[in-house]
């Protein structure tokens, strides 16, 4: 392999694959590149046989194509380190892959091209279309109530059902959910629903820009993958089913409290500042008019503020962990809140004022 190619070209790709690749990883292949050239294009894979990134570019001059493996980190670090509109020559000689820059020379060791692990071969079942905004909001709205490392491998992610006019996604650690949707035209032709690993989750977050473009989603019965002009990304998904979350959703709450989401939010910091530091809660007491938000903590400190909210109805005394309701209102996108409740021991439904594109359910907890 022998390619003329100038940084930005080479960078790019790079970074966008950089996320599937593991540094440290009981397989040293697994922390290189798949570098593969042919005539009209460089493309480069990552994988850590669960998620797998290829990118493209396109270099200046192809002497020679060809197929290697490169650590990862450190040809990034190199590209980097060149000062911008470098022209880089990257030629594998014998068992070292070498790259030049101007008075600049790196001598790379590689692995064989043909040891390099790929995802099984799958086809997709079903494939819709619909743009990074759409796909990013869904996911941004509801990635912060999925669990980390929960021995309920199958809260480790977020659900995607898929409708043939809707697309929703749906996470929780047991003790929140979000929930959020979309319509599509050009849905399914029977709902499915598959769990997307939370590593994967994460890394969509960091490759999709946020803009118009269309891509596709394709979904198989162990797979899911995102196809659009900058990259191919496709993971694993996880063995599970997700648990039926419609069955937690907070019925008959007759308290419904309006408030503006901001001023909410800072009373909400405010007064977690003395909290207890371990279990986060806060107590809530409502009245007409008016609510009251209280903490305290082991060392008897103590703090209260109230706030003018719209409500009207019978008197309540609830206990939240703060920081749940913290998150909520971080995601939800419009000026004004809707919380309903029913009771001290009912989980409260959030969502945001006059917008039902997405909803928020925390447990209350005992103060």
């Amino acid at each position: 392999m022998h390619i003329i190619i100038s940084k930005e070209a080479l960078l790019r790709p790079l970074t966008l694959v950089s996320g599937a690749i593991e540094r440290k990883h009981t397989l040293p292949i697994l922390s290189n590149v798949l570098i593969e050239t042919s005539l009209e294009e460089v493309k480069f894979t990552g994988t850590d046989m669960e998620v797998e990134l290829i990118a493209s570019a396109v270099p200046g001059n192809v002497i020679q194509a060809g197929a290697i493996t490169v650590p990862a980190k450190k040809l990034f670090d190199i590209c980097r380190s060149l000062p911008d509109n470098s022209e880089i020559e990257f030629k594998v000689d014998g068992h070292s892959a070498v790259v030049k820059s101007g008075k600049s020379k790196f001598s790379l060791s590689t692995l064989p091209a043909s040891d390099y692990p790929n995802l099984e071969e799958w086809s997709s079942s079903e494939k819709i279309e619909l743009t990074r905004h759409a796909l990013r909001a869904l996911i941004e709205s509801t990635h912060f109530s999925m669990a980390n490392q929960d021995v309920r491998y199958y809260l480790n992610g977020m659900s995607f059902e898929l409708e043939p006019n809707l697309i929703r996604t749906v996470s929780t650690d047991g003790h929140r959910l979000a929930l959020a949707q979309q319509p599509i035209v050009n849905g399914l032709t029977e709902q499915r629903q598959v769990i997307v690993p939370r590593k994967a989750v994460l890394e969509i977050i960091r490759l999709l820009e946020d803009d118009d473009a269309v891509i596709q989603l394709h979904i198989g019965s162990n797979h899911i993958r995102i196809e659009e002009q900058n990259f191919i990304f496709t993971t694993k998904l996880v063995d599970g089913r997700f648990p039926d979350y419609r069955r937690v959703l907070p019925q008959g709450g007759d308290k419904t409290i309006v408030a503006d989401k901001s001023m909410l939010k800072e009373v909400f910091q405010r007064v977690s500042i003395l909290s207890n530091e371990k279990f986060k809660g806060v107590r809530l007491n409502l009245s007409n008019g008016e609510l009251l938000v209280s903490a305290n903590n082991p060392e008897q400190e103590q703090a209260e503020e109230s706030a003018v909210v719209d409500y009207t109805g019978d008197s309540l005394e609830i206990g939240f962990n703060v920081s749940y309701m913290i998150d909520v209102l971080n995601n939800i996108k419009t000026d004004t809140v809707k919380i309903m409740l029913a009771d001290s021991n009912s989980s409260a439904l959030i969502e945001g004022y006059d917008d039902g594109s997405s909803l928020y359910v925390v447990m209350p907890m005992k103060l």
